[in-house]
């Protein structure tokens, strides 16, 4: 699978975009870097059980085990204390990003209820685009019985692009589905 989507961007993005930007070098040719899920646990932070939970959902979404982000400092107002789990991050490289890519793109995003496409308006001016999802249940491997508690999950894809513009060419390309504003 992660094949079939590399192969897509070396046949027929890659000369796209040569055109459309004309660029002179192939190097200049924007990429996909990689793509970071990240999962804040909130009030789930004292709950061990939820701990477990998210990290097991995010390596089955991903297949990579995901790393347990602990908090920096003691915010008395929240309840929390230096050193406790605060949320699960894990980042993908490689044919893993390309393989989970092409299953977000083709598989997950069309399952989200009323979906009209992603937001064009979520890059952050250097060509990376963050999309905030709801809940895990429109990855195919959650099965509904599983889940303890619907949960939502940031997705960050990492470009090479130098401005939003590069950027969004390149996912349009690849098949993100953006709606049209």
């Amino acid at each position: 699978m992660a094949q079939r989507l590399k192969d897509i961007y070396q046949e027929k993005i890659v000369p796209k975009l040569t055109e459309q930007f004309s660029y002179t070098n192939l190097h200049q040719v924007p990429k996909v870097a990689k793509i970071t899920i990240n999962r804040g646990l909130g009030e789930a932070s004292q709950n061990a059980k939820a701990l477990e939970a998210s990290i097991n959902e995010i390596a089955t979404i991903t297949g990579q085990k995901p790393v347990v982000t602990r908090a920096k400092k003691a915010i008395a107002g929240f309840k929390i204390r230096e050193g406790m789990p605060v949320g699960v991050m894990v980042t993908l490289r490689g044919d893993r990003m390309f393989t989970f890519l092409d299953r977000l793109i083709n598989l997950s995003l069309p399952r989200i209820r009323d979906f009209r496409g992603i937001s064009p308006k979520s890059f952050d001016g250097r060509g990376n685009y963050t999309l905030g999802l709801r809940e895990q249940l429109i990855f195919p491997e959650i099965e509904y019985d599983s889940i303890d508690q619907i949960r939502g999950m940031d997705i960050s894809i990492i470009t090479t692009a130098n401005s939003d513009e590069e950027g969004r060419a390149l996912l349009k390309e690849l098949g993100m589905p953006f709606r049209d504003n």
